[in-house]
């Protein structure tokens, strides 16, 4: 039981590590820089989104896994930007000037990028989950 807990801390963490250094990476070619809190932003974004098939069944269509992800994704940066934006006032991102936007911390057509980027990080996770952790091997059902 102690080991299986352990095992599962490990994974978690190695997931949010490799999340996170993705997201700082994207962020950075995207915008030509990041801050420190969009690698715990990214690595929760990947854990969140690596819970898809942990939690529906591998016959649920890709599609939808993605746009569950891109609503995860969503979510989490705007949770993050209430707190370390408007809350903390550290101004990181400011999408205020982008159409559709809500408080200047997310906005529709980031969302709309983001359930397309989701993919990547849909298929990212469930291959180290099979290769790393020996858990399922991936099979996708596009719609």
């Amino acid at each position: 039981m102690r080991s299986r807990i352990i095992k599962s801390i490990i994974k978690s963490l190695v997931l949010l590590f490799v999340g996170g250094a993705v997201y700082t990476i994207i962020e950075t070619v995207w915008r030509g820089y990041t801050h420190i809190a969009m690698f715990l932003v990214g690595g929760l974004a990947f854990l969140a989104v690596g819970l898809i098939n942990e939690i529906l069944p591998w016959n649920t269509p890709l599609t939808l896994q993605m746009l569950l992800g891109g609503m995860m994704i969503t979510a989490i940066e705007f949770i993050s930007g209430c707190i370390l934006n408007l809350k903390l006032g550290l101004g990181i991102w400011d999408y205020s000037d982008v159409s559709l936007n809500l408080y200047g911390q997310i906005c529709l057509p980031f969302a709309l990028l983001w359930v397309i980027l989701s993919l990547a990080a849909i298929l990212l996770d469930d291959l180290m989950r099979w290769k790393l952790f020996g858990e399922d091997k991936p099979r996708y059902k596009l719609i």
